[in-house]
Formats: C-alpha cells, sequence, structure tokens
C-alpha cells in the first residue's frame, strides 16, 4: 500500500466541492494533471475509490463521501491552529473577496468600507457586486452576502441585517399623476424594475409582492439605474428603506400597507468561517448594520 500523505486531502477537499479536475486546479493553483495525480495517490494509499470519473466530472462515492466530512474537519481544526498559533506581533493579512447584492453593496458598504480599510490596511478588500450568483464552491469568492442562505452542511451562514422594502415615488412623478389612496390605483401608475427574466435570485422579485402582476414600464437590471429613473420620475420603484432614506426627492406611498421584509445573510465555506481576516469583515457587517438598524427597519 502507498504512504498515506495527509496534503493530499486538500486535493481531495477542492475536487469534492467543485466537481471537476479544472475547477480544482484553479482553487489551488496548480495544473489538472498534478490533481489528478494526488486523487490517484490518495485513492491507492487509502486502497479504496473515492470518485466516479464520468465526462461531466468527478462524483463521491460512499467512501468519498465518509471521508469528506472528517477532511473538511481537518481543515477547519488546521486552519483553526495555524491562527492561534500565530505570533501576537503578526498583522492579520491577505485578501477578501466577497460578493454582495447592489444595492447593499453599492449603497451602503462602499462608504463604510473606507472605515475598515484604514482599521486594517493589512487586508485588502475585493468587492463583486454583478448581478448574479457568485460561486463559493469553486472559489469565486471568500464570502457572499445574500437573501437566501444555502442549507448545505459544508456552508456557514450568520445573519447580517433584516430589511425593510417599501414602494417609493419622486415628488415630481406623484404630482404630476393621479392620487394613490389605496393599493388599487396602483393600476394606474408606471413602475420601474427589475427585468423579469433576468431576476437572478428569487428574493429580488418584490416588485411582484407589492403590486401582483403589474409589468413595469421601465425595466433595468440595474438598481442604481432604477433608482435614478424614480428620481427623473420615470415610475414608481421599490426600495430597500436604506436607500431611500437618504433622497429627500423620493417618497413613500402607502408605507403601512405596502412593505416587504428581506434578510441579508452572510455565507462562506465552513473551514473559512474561522480565517481572521474572514471573521473580521463579517464581524464589521454586523456592527455597521446594527448601528444603521433604524434605517434598514424603519417600521419595527
Amino acid at each position: 500500500m502507498a504512504r498515506f500523505d495527509w496534503d493530499d486531502l486538500q486535493y481531495f477537499l477542492a475536487v469534492a466541492r467543485s466537481g471537476t479536475l479544472s475547477a480544482a486546479s484553479r482553487e489551488l493553483r496548480t495544473n489538472h494533471v498534478t490533481v489528478s495525480r494526488r486523487i490517484d495517490r490518495l485513492e491507492q494509499a487509502l486502497g479504496r475509490k473515492l470518485f466516479e470519473r464520468n465526462p461531466r466530472g468527478y462524483v463521491l462515492t460512499n467512501v468519498g463521501d465518509g471521508l469528506l466530512e472528517s477532511a473538511k474537519l481537518m481543515a477547519q481544526q488546521a486552519e483553526t491552529f495555524r491562527s492561534e498559533s500565530r505570533n501576537d506581533s503578526v498583522k492579520i493579512g491577505g485578501v477578501v473577496r466577497f460578493s454582495s447584492l447592489e444595492g447593499f453593496g453599492s449603497f451602503f458598504l462602499a462608504d463604510r468600507l473606507p472605515e475598515f480599510c484604514r482599521a486594517n490596511p493589512s487586508i485588502h478588500i475585493e468587492m463583486i457586486t454583478i448581478q448574479q450568483i457568485v460561486s463559493l464552491s469553486r472559489r469565486e469568492a471568500d464570502l457572499s452576502i445574500t437573501l437566501a442562505p444555502p442549507q448545505a452542511d459544508h456552508y456557514h451562514n450568520e445573519l447580517i441585517s433584516p430589511y425593510q422594502l417599501f414602494l417609493y415615488g419622486s415628488r415630481s412623478y406623484l404630482n404630476a399623476n393621479p392620487p394613490i389612496k389605496d393599493s388599487s390605483d396602483l393600476n394606474e401608475h408606471d413602475f420601474v424594475g427589475y427585468i423579469s427574466d433576468m431576476i437572478f435570485t428569487p428574493g429580488l422579485d418584490y416588485l411582484n409582492e407589492i403590486a401582483p402582476g403589474i409589468r413595469p414600464h421601465y425595466q433595468c437590471s440595474s438598481l442604481h439605474a432604477q433608482v435614478r429613473a424614480a428620481i427623473a420620475g420615470l415610475g414608481l420603484v421599490v426600495l430597500p428603506a436604506f436607500i431611500a432614506s437618504d433622497i429627500p426627492e423620493l417618497v413613500p406611498v402607502l408605507p403601512e400597507e405596502l412593505r416587504v421584509d428581506r434578510e441579508y445573510w452572510s455565507v462562506t465555506h465552513r473551514e473559512l468561517a474561522t480565517t481572521p481576516r474572514v471573521r473580521m469583515l463579517i464581524e464589521f457587517l454586523k456592527s455597521q448594520t446594527r448601528a444603521a438598524a433604524s434605517r434598514f427597519n424603519p417600521h419595527m
């Protein structure tokens, strides 16, 4: 039997997470030949087959699935040990790449991240706000801010903050159009919203909760563009309260009747959840939303 090399477990974990040699090689910054060789060597050392190979990639066998939890626990413990064994004089550093929904990232975090960067100059932040799901399993990001956290065991989820959304219109639009006394009057009005077939996560389909069946007159994949269009008087728009509260031109419409509740969650791989630089960013996000609680939830 071949000698067992503990280092091969990181290759096993990468392939188990991504399902392909190419994705695992990108994560580990090596080539797919090396990844394949290390997986073969691990299987030979254990005397068991860990993956089924097929044209679509690598699928865990029952034996591989059993090893996965132990390997993840070992990786987490190793990361914890490395963190705790660091000399206190050594600064915590490195890159944290995280994805965020545009509203939270652009309208709230962008103004507050400089405080985090000044306090932690050795930590470099990369924020992704593109309107698509970023894959944590392929290591496209270390952390994701999302509305619906995955329930898989290998993810670690934490609530960042609940928040409320309301319907808004610009003063100029509301003055120039029929009055809105109740929700039945909404049928006489234009709306600004997302392109329906490009909504990449169901939690963003909040216009359908406010005004079921209404198709926006102006549709755009960018929330920032929606805000600008609403200010210009193009129509009514559904926005998080923490965004609209900074825009005097926007007025809430039937706030006691029309409201949507959502939550922001942080999601990361379980083995990264205790990494100091990731941990510090998560705690910073939570502290900032706590400080702005009345803006996130004005009608609690």
